[in-house]
């Protein structure tokens, strides 16, 4: 009976150990940005979730699911550039792909230096000091996008690795990780172009909506009208500049959710809002529908 315990034990181990396989990403130094010590991760009593802060390695953990059908999402968590909301926007969202065929990756990019507590830190700056968040975001951001750049083209070169398709590779983001995923779309070259956008309730006073690329990728919107940081206009705005442009895009935008609702559960429409972007994905092809076999 206890060698029958202990080789259940090292079984659900090797298991958890697949889910927590980290990449380390490729990235350029930053000299302008000093962290000090390393990242750290924490349950936060202010957002009541567990969350990562002062990210200055960006890394990708990686969840496969037991079949997969090659189609490959790079998860971009939110938190104000100061923290990551690793469960509910990261962690959770890679966990329900996995049910669907779809590889994920939850991205890790680099974030605002802080100490013990960043989300504290924000927290009383949006109180007392509002104009420091976008001082102290603007100096990270382009490092941050660069993260979720090189995070597609290491994909792609590695593709066969992972057993995805290289050509079936998107970035989901949600908030501040909207932003990077905008900026992702905004800057991105042949190799570490995405096939497909999602942008969740995405931070675009952070990063302004501009004209669609010429050959920008299909992109499915998600927001919530009651969002308190007025975001709903913005994805509206994003929306429309693929719409008028003839590109490829989908807009679901709830009466209630509010900000920050990713895959928790309230009780309201928007909580069914990643079945929608996996109908959206089998309908452009992006990825295939789950056998029943």
């Amino acid at each position: 009976m206890k060698k029958i315990l202990i080789c259940t034990a090292l079984i659900g181990i090797a298991k958890l150990g697949i889910a927590q396989e980290t990449i380390e990403v490729p990235y350029t130094k930053a000299p302008e940005v000093t962290w000090e010590g390393d990242s750290k991760e924490y349950f936060s009593e202010v957002w009541q979730t567990q969350v990562v802060t002062n990210v200055s390695l960006p890394t990708m953990e990686v969840f496969r699911p037991e079949k997969p059908n090659g189609t490959a999402v790079i998860v971009a968590p939110g938190g104000g550039l100061y923290a990551l909301s690793i469960h509910s926007e990261g962690n959770d969202v890679a966990k329900w792909l996995n049910t669907k065929g779809i590889t994920a990756f939850v991205l890790r990019y680099r974030l605002v230096p802080t100490g013990e507590d960043g989300v504290m830190e924000i927290t009383n700056e949006a109180a007392t000091n509002p104009a420091r968040i976008g001082e102290r975001v603007a100096p990270v951001m382009p490092h941050s996008v660069a993260d979720g750049l090189s995070a597609v083209s290491y994909l792609r070169e590695n593709a066969k690795s992972f057993n995805i398709d290289p050509g079936k590779i998107g970035f989901m983001g949600f908030s501040a990780g909207g932003a990077v995923t905008m900026g992702v779309a905004y800057n991105y070259t042949e190799n570490d172009r995405p096939d497909f956008l999602v942008p969740v309730y995405a931070w675009t006073t952070a990063m302004p909506v501009q004209e669609a690329p010429k050959n920008a990728p299909p992109m499915l919107l998600v927001c919530a009208s009651d969002d308190p940081l007025g975001l709903a206009t913005g994805s509206i705005e994003l929306y429309n500049s693929w719409l008028k442009d003839g590109k490829t895009v989908g807009l679901h935008m709830y009466a209630k959710g509010g900000h920050g609702f990713g895959m928790k559960k309230q009780d309201l429409p928007s909580d069914t809002w990643i079945a929608r972007f996996y109908e959206w994905a089998i309908t452009e092809g992006i990825t295939e529908p789950m056998t029943t076999n």
